[in-house]
């Protein structure tokens, strides 16, 4: 059994920074394509940034130049440090991963949400 686990979410003020983390556990060969969604209250869920296994980045617009994401092939663990928060980046922040379980047999999975607020 697969799981992701996600930590880091909490209350800052504006201005502030948080990192979150979510780490796959189980029985995994090798981790492909690691992201972050966020859902806001009433919004559909967005893409937040992604990283392929050779570590390459893309970011949505709103939040370049503040969020880094970065992982971890060894541990299958993936990072979003989120810089500069506004009240705007307040929602839950799901971790989302394409794993395979073994050679050429891909997956995707959810982590269970983490809630992020920027308020003063």
């Amino acid at each position: 059994q697969v799981h992701l686990v996600e930590s880091g979410g909490g209350l800052v003020q504006p201005g502030g920074s948080l990192r979150l983390s979510c780490a796959a556990s189980g029985s995994i060969f090798s981790a492909n394509v690691m992201s972050w969604y966020r859902q806001a209250p009433g919004n559909q869920r967005e893409l937040v940034a992604t990283i392929t296994g050779g570590g390459i980045t893309n970011y949505a617009d709103s939040v370049k130049g503040r969020f880094t994401i970065a992982r971890d092939n060894v541990q299958n663990t993936v990072h979003l440090q989120m810089n500069n928060l506004k009240p705007e980046d307040t929602a839950v922040y799901y971790c989302y991963a394409v794993l395979a379980v073994r050679p050429g047999q891909l997956y995707t999975y959810w982590g269970q949400g983490t809630q992020v607020t920027v308020s003063s």
